[in-house]
Protein backbone atom coordinates (compact mmCIF):
# COMPACT_ATOMS: atom_id res chain seq x y z
CA UNK A 1 0.00 0.00 0.00
CA UNK A 2 1.13 3.34 -0.64
CA UNK A 3 1.90 6.42 1.91
CA UNK A 4 -1.17 7.97 3.48
CA UNK A 5 -1.27 11.73 2.18
CA UNK A 6 -0.26 13.94 4.85
CA UNK A 7 -3.32 14.77 7.28
CA UNK A 8 -4.73 18.26 7.92
CA UNK A 9 -6.96 19.37 10.51
CA UNK A 10 -10.06 20.23 9.37
CA UNK A 11 -10.25 17.51 6.45
CA UNK A 12 -13.38 16.91 8.12
CA UNK A 13 -15.02 20.47 7.93
CA UNK A 14 -15.98 22.40 4.78
CA UNK A 15 -13.77 24.42 3.05
CA UNK A 16 -12.02 27.03 5.01
CA UNK A 17 -11.63 28.94 1.52
CA UNK A 18 -15.47 29.03 1.15
CA UNK A 19 -16.10 30.35 4.73
CA UNK A 20 -16.96 34.22 4.81
CA UNK A 21 -15.16 35.69 7.08
CA UNK A 22 -11.25 34.82 7.78
CA UNK A 23 -9.07 36.85 9.96
CA UNK A 24 -5.19 36.37 10.22
CA UNK A 25 -4.04 35.58 13.53
CA UNK A 26 -1.49 33.71 15.79
CA UNK A 27 -1.54 30.52 17.04
CA UNK A 28 1.25 28.92 18.19
CA UNK A 29 3.24 31.32 16.89
CA UNK A 30 2.42 30.31 13.43
CA UNK A 31 0.82 32.84 11.54
CA UNK A 32 -2.62 31.30 9.58
CA UNK A 33 -5.99 32.15 8.42
CA UNK A 34 -8.26 31.61 11.55
CA UNK A 35 -12.18 31.34 10.59
CA UNK A 36 -14.35 32.82 12.54
CA UNK A 37 -16.83 29.81 12.49
CA UNK A 38 -17.51 28.42 15.66
CA UNK A 39 -16.08 25.24 15.09
CA UNK A 40 -12.45 26.23 13.79
CA UNK A 41 -10.75 27.72 16.91
CA UNK A 42 -7.22 27.61 14.76
CA UNK A 43 -6.64 26.10 11.60
CA UNK A 44 -3.09 24.40 12.44
CA UNK A 45 -1.43 23.82 9.04
CA UNK A 46 1.01 20.63 9.93
CA UNK A 47 4.53 20.74 8.01
CA UNK A 48 4.46 17.43 5.56
CA UNK A 49 7.47 14.62 6.75
CA UNK A 50 9.30 13.57 3.74
CA UNK A 51 9.11 9.84 3.54
CA UNK A 52 12.47 8.22 3.75
CA UNK A 53 13.38 6.96 -0.12
CA UNK A 54 12.45 3.88 -0.88
CA UNK A 55 15.32 0.83 0.09
CA UNK A 56 16.53 -0.65 -3.19
CA UNK A 57 17.76 -4.44 -2.24
CA UNK A 58 19.43 -6.09 -5.30
CA UNK A 59 19.32 -10.01 -5.45
CA UNK A 60 22.15 -11.46 -7.06
CA UNK A 61 20.82 -13.59 -9.87
CA UNK A 62 20.83 -17.71 -9.06
CA UNK A 63 23.77 -18.74 -11.64
CA UNK A 64 22.00 -22.37 -11.83
CA UNK A 65 18.94 -20.69 -12.76
CA UNK A 66 20.36 -18.34 -15.24
CA UNK A 67 21.98 -21.52 -16.81
CA UNK A 68 18.90 -23.44 -16.53
CA UNK A 69 17.13 -20.92 -18.77
CA UNK A 70 19.61 -20.47 -20.97
CA UNK A 71 19.85 -24.17 -21.71
CA UNK A 72 16.23 -24.55 -22.35
CA UNK A 73 16.18 -21.26 -24.66
CA UNK A 74 19.28 -23.41 -26.65
CA UNK A 75 17.26 -26.68 -26.81
CA UNK A 76 13.70 -24.82 -28.08
CA UNK A 77 15.79 -23.10 -30.65
CA UNK A 78 17.42 -26.62 -31.83
CA UNK A 79 14.30 -28.04 -31.86
CA UNK A 80 12.64 -25.25 -34.03
CA UNK A 81 15.83 -25.27 -36.56
CA UNK A 82 15.24 -29.04 -36.49
CA UNK A 83 11.17 -28.97 -37.10
CA UNK A 84 12.25 -25.99 -39.89
CA UNK A 85 14.91 -28.56 -41.88
CA UNK A 86 12.67 -31.77 -40.95
CA UNK A 87 9.72 -29.86 -43.32
CA UNK A 88 12.21 -28.70 -45.79
CA UNK A 89 13.75 -32.25 -46.18
CA UNK A 90 10.22 -33.25 -46.58
CA UNK A 91 9.09 -30.56 -49.14
CA UNK A 92 12.42 -31.22 -51.22
CA UNK A 93 12.07 -35.30 -51.49
CA UNK A 94 8.40 -35.34 -52.61
CA UNK A 95 7.93 -38.49 -54.17
CA UNK A 96 7.91 -38.66 -57.86
CA UNK A 97 4.54 -40.37 -60.02
CA UNK A 98 6.12 -42.13 -62.42
CA UNK A 99 4.87 -42.91 -65.72
CA UNK A 100 5.49 -46.59 -67.13
CA UNK A 101 6.38 -46.80 -70.58
CA UNK A 102 5.47 -49.82 -73.23
CA UNK A 103 9.69 -50.79 -72.83
CA UNK A 104 9.00 -51.16 -68.93
CA UNK A 105 10.94 -47.63 -68.41
CA UNK A 106 9.27 -45.73 -66.06
CA UNK A 107 9.77 -42.10 -65.60
CA UNK A 108 9.71 -38.79 -63.80
CA UNK A 109 10.48 -35.50 -64.40
CA UNK A 110 11.70 -33.29 -61.96
CA UNK A 111 12.46 -30.28 -63.86
CA UNK A 112 11.87 -29.60 -67.34
CA UNK A 113 14.82 -28.43 -69.40
CA UNK A 114 14.28 -25.40 -71.45
CA UNK A 115 17.18 -26.12 -73.56
CA UNK A 116 17.92 -28.30 -76.53
CA UNK A 117 16.64 -31.84 -76.95
CA UNK A 118 19.84 -34.17 -77.44
CA UNK A 119 19.93 -36.07 -81.24
CA UNK A 120 21.05 -39.76 -81.68
CA UNK A 121 24.96 -39.79 -81.80
CA UNK A 122 25.49 -35.91 -80.00
CA UNK A 123 28.00 -35.81 -77.47
CA UNK A 124 25.92 -34.88 -74.40
CA UNK A 125 27.05 -34.40 -70.83
CA UNK A 126 25.17 -35.78 -68.00
CA UNK A 127 25.27 -35.97 -63.86
CA UNK A 128 23.72 -38.72 -62.21
CA UNK A 129 23.49 -40.75 -58.94
CA UNK A 130 22.51 -44.58 -59.17
CA UNK A 131 20.66 -46.35 -56.74
CA UNK A 132 19.61 -49.64 -56.30
CA UNK A 133 15.95 -50.61 -55.32
CA UNK A 134 16.63 -50.65 -51.82
CA UNK A 135 17.70 -47.13 -52.14
CA UNK A 136 21.56 -47.79 -51.41
CA UNK A 137 23.90 -45.73 -53.83
CA UNK A 138 26.50 -47.23 -55.82
CA UNK A 139 27.42 -44.46 -58.07
CA UNK A 140 27.39 -40.91 -58.37
CA UNK A 141 29.06 -38.19 -60.87
CA UNK A 142 28.44 -35.51 -58.12
CA UNK A 143 30.87 -37.22 -55.82
CA UNK A 144 33.41 -37.13 -58.48
CA UNK A 145 33.01 -33.34 -59.21
CA UNK A 146 33.10 -34.40 -63.07
CA UNK A 147 29.48 -35.00 -65.29
CA UNK A 148 29.79 -38.36 -67.52
CA UNK A 149 30.08 -36.90 -71.30
CA UNK A 150 29.30 -39.99 -74.00
CA UNK A 151 27.50 -39.88 -76.97
CA UNK A 152 23.45 -40.98 -76.45
CA UNK A 153 21.45 -43.48 -78.61
CA UNK A 154 24.63 -45.57 -79.63
CA UNK A 155 24.70 -47.80 -77.20
CA UNK A 156 27.59 -46.47 -75.08
CA UNK A 157 25.45 -46.82 -72.01
CA UNK A 158 22.86 -48.72 -71.38
CA UNK A 159 19.39 -49.16 -72.68
CA UNK A 160 17.58 -47.50 -69.79
CA UNK A 161 19.56 -44.50 -70.21
CA UNK A 162 19.53 -44.24 -74.33
CA UNK A 163 15.89 -44.40 -74.11
CA UNK A 164 15.62 -41.82 -70.96
CA UNK A 165 17.10 -39.39 -72.36
CA UNK A 166 16.67 -39.19 -76.38
CA UNK A 167 13.11 -40.62 -75.77
CA UNK A 168 10.61 -42.79 -77.90
CA UNK A 169 8.29 -45.58 -77.31
CA UNK A 170 6.20 -43.00 -75.15
CA UNK A 171 9.13 -41.60 -73.68
CA UNK A 172 9.47 -37.87 -73.81
CA UNK A 173 12.88 -36.34 -74.95
CA UNK A 174 14.93 -34.83 -72.04
CA UNK A 175 15.57 -31.05 -72.83
CA UNK A 176 19.17 -29.61 -71.86
CA UNK A 177 18.80 -28.34 -67.86
CA UNK A 178 16.24 -30.97 -67.15
CA UNK A 179 16.09 -33.31 -64.40
CA UNK A 180 14.57 -37.03 -64.27
CA UNK A 181 13.93 -39.87 -62.29
CA UNK A 182 14.30 -43.87 -63.98
CA UNK A 183 13.41 -46.32 -63.22
CA UNK A 184 15.38 -49.65 -65.43
CA UNK A 185 14.15 -52.85 -65.07
CA UNK A 186 16.82 -55.46 -65.49
CA UNK A 187 16.21 -55.91 -68.96
CA UNK A 188 17.14 -52.17 -69.86
CA UNK A 189 20.15 -52.41 -67.27
CA UNK A 190 22.65 -55.16 -66.84
CA UNK A 191 20.13 -58.23 -66.96
CA UNK A 192 21.14 -61.45 -65.50
CA UNK A 193 25.02 -60.78 -65.27
CA UNK A 194 25.01 -57.74 -63.19
CA UNK A 195 27.91 -55.61 -62.59
CA UNK A 196 30.90 -54.79 -60.64
CA UNK A 197 30.76 -58.56 -59.85
CA UNK A 198 34.22 -59.88 -57.85
CA UNK A 199 34.74 -62.84 -55.95
CA UNK A 200 31.30 -64.27 -56.19
CA UNK A 201 29.66 -60.41 -54.99
CA UNK A 202 28.33 -57.43 -57.20
CA UNK A 203 28.05 -54.09 -56.39
CA UNK A 204 24.78 -54.25 -59.01
CA UNK A 205 23.84 -57.90 -58.42
CA UNK A 206 22.01 -59.50 -61.21
CA UNK A 207 18.40 -58.76 -62.34
CA UNK A 208 18.43 -55.39 -60.48
CA UNK A 209 15.97 -52.82 -61.00
CA UNK A 210 18.06 -49.59 -60.91
CA UNK A 211 16.65 -45.99 -60.10
CA UNK A 212 18.84 -43.08 -61.86
CA UNK A 213 18.54 -39.38 -60.79
CA UNK A 214 20.02 -37.86 -64.46
CA UNK A 215 20.58 -33.92 -64.43
CA UNK A 216 21.16 -33.12 -68.93
CA UNK A 217 23.60 -30.74 -68.19
CA UNK A 218 24.69 -29.70 -71.69
CA UNK A 219 25.51 -30.58 -74.94
CA UNK A 220 29.36 -31.21 -75.48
Amino acid sequence: MGLAAPYSVGTSLPSLQRLPSLKPQICNNYSSPVSSHRHVKCALQLQPQTPPPPTTVTVAPDESLVKRRTLIGLFAFDAVLAYSSLNSSSAAETPCEFQVAPSGLAFCDKVVGAGSQAVKGQLIKAHYVGRLENGKVFDSSYNRGKPLTFRVGVGEVIKGWDEGIIGGDGVPPMLAGGKRTLKIPPELGYGSRGAGCRGGSCIIPPDSVLLFDVEFVSQA
